[in-house]
């Protein structure tokens, strides 16, 4: 009960919520809300060995392991048998970062290494230089250092083992320098692209308008539901970072999809502001069944040859309570939606089954996502 008690206090405050605020809508400047066309990150990927390791690494069985270390020794100057057993504080990784826009040579980044062999763990161990390319086959960084992988795995003789975390997964902060740059240019420019991350006509309208508004010299006007294109005015062009940066901090209200989140597993339901319910009846009842099991002993009667024998005794009890229907009248704000499915009475888990059949009703006129 007081589990059911903290998920409904849970509900009531996420539903509430947006009733607490001051305005109706909320504003929200430009760059959280969208970003400039070429202002993007990149991903880089490599391969390389992770050495250093106590006998945590690769076996023998892991031929690219063994490939990879003796090209490595041979490019050296160090000449190796091909049938040279190696002990296990090598492993093999995969190493993944994300360049992101506008990073110069010489900066650092950073890198997450990953074994795709059969190592136990990385921890204690080195990552050597390690080449990182882009889509494009080119190297971007290279990498190198040691690593953090901010847990532990320990086994003993029987068998028995304890770990936290991933120890096969280590992370090198600032692993990586730039070698290369990705070239993103404003300057010079006639017109830019605002990208939305969650596009929309409507708040791709706003956005524009605001612009228009704040700077009437761009002339920003909306391509679609996710770009607008804004005109770079000619005394701006060799100074396309101030009229940027101007943009970047107008606010516009974003407008939002009416949608009602759901998630089964713990009971939780979020509801949006534009949510809204047409006037319905709703009846739910509650019907359990108890299934009891008593086991009794028959005894054979005197002086009879009869054995001792167990006799199963089932007791079912069916109870349902009394549902009645309750009426919700159309829905004009969030509060008075919440206070008409309120006015049921229902558990949290009842809710989440009364707001499906509404939706299937056709009398919410929301989008419904169950995760």
């Amino acid at each position: 009960m007081a589990n059911r008690g903290r998920i409904a206090a849970v509900i009531t405050w996420l539903i509430l919520a947006p009733l607490f605020s001051s305005g109706a809508a909320r504003s929200a400047r430009v760059k959280d809300i969208a970003y400039f066309l070429g202002d993007r990150s990149n991903d880089l990927i490599g391969y390389g060995l992770v050495v250093g390791l106590k006998n945590t690494g690769d076996d023998t069985n892991t031929p690219f392991t063994v490939y990879t270390l003796q090209n490595l020794l041979n490019n050296m100057g160090v000449q190796m048998n091909p049938g040279v057993t190696m002990l296990r504080n090598v492993a093999a990784v995969m190493v993944t970062g994300r360049l992101p826009a506008f990073t110069r040579v010489g900066s650092r980044i950073d890198v997450q290494a990953s074994s795709i062999g059969d190592a136990t763990s990385l921890g204690g161990g080195t990552l050597v230089m390690t080449p990182l390319k882009g889509p494009d086959g080119k190297v971007y960084a290279v990498a190198q250092g040691p690593l953090s992988i901010g847990g532990f795995s320990a086994q003993g003789a029987s068998g028995s083992s304890v770990q936290q975390n991933h120890p096969n997964v280590g992370l090198i902060s600032g692993g990586a320098t730039v070698e290369k740059e990705v070239p993103v240019r404003y300057a010079g420019l006639h017109s830019v692209d605002l990208v939305l991350m969650n596009p929309d006509f409507t708040t791709a309208q706003r956005t524009a308008d605001a612009i228009s508004r704040a700077i009437p010299a761009a002339a920003a006007r909306p391509v679609d539901a996710g770009t607008i294109r804004i005109q770079i005015p000619a005394e701006d062009q060799h100074d396309t970072v101030s009229l940027i940066a101007k943009v970047e901090s107008l606010e516009v209200s974003p407008d939002v999809v009416a949608k009602v989140i759901i998630d089964e597993r713990t009971g939780t339901i979020v509801m949006g502001e534009n949510v809204r319910i047409a006037p319905c009846a709703v009846a739910h009842g509650s019907l359990s069944i108890q299934i009891t099991e008593k086991p009794t002993v028959s005894q054979p009667l005197p002086f009879s040859n009869g054995t001792t024998q167990v006799v199963p005794r089932s007791g079912v009890k069916v109870q349902q309570k009394k549902a009645h229907l309750a009426v919700i009248g159309g829905g004009v704000t969030i509060g008075q939606v919440v206070a008409g499915l309120n006015a049921i009475g229902a558990t949290p888990l009842d809710l989440i089954n009364i707001i499906e059949a509404i939706k299937a009703s056709g009398a919410m006129s929301a989008k419904l996502q169950i995760i």
